[in-house]
């Protein structure tokens, strides 16, 4: 059933920390550029860490990335004493 005014559809999404957006689809992603990517999945993971090769879709990217160290800034820089 389509999402219209007349018959809306609840559509549910879960966060995950340090993870995507799990949608349940289908789904239609409009960037900030106006372009639109579709998916018919019956739920789709959307990336929120920016690292897929295939955005707007996650691609687990975001499981490589290492935690900071304590002892480190931001920029990865030791922090001063």
């Amino acid at each position: 059933m389509p999402n219209t005014p007349e018959h809306p559809r609840r559509v549910r999404v879960r966060v995950q920390r340090d993870g995507p957006l799990l949608i349940e689809g289908p789904v239609e992603v409009v960037d900030e550029d106006g372009e639109s990517t579709v998916s018919d999945r019956f739920t789709v993971a959307v990336c929120t860490c920016r690292r897929s090769r295939a955005f707007p879709w996650c691609d687990t990217s975001h499981r490589r990335r290492t935690p900071p160290d304590p002892g480190e800034d931001k920029e990865g820089k030791a922090a001063s004493q």
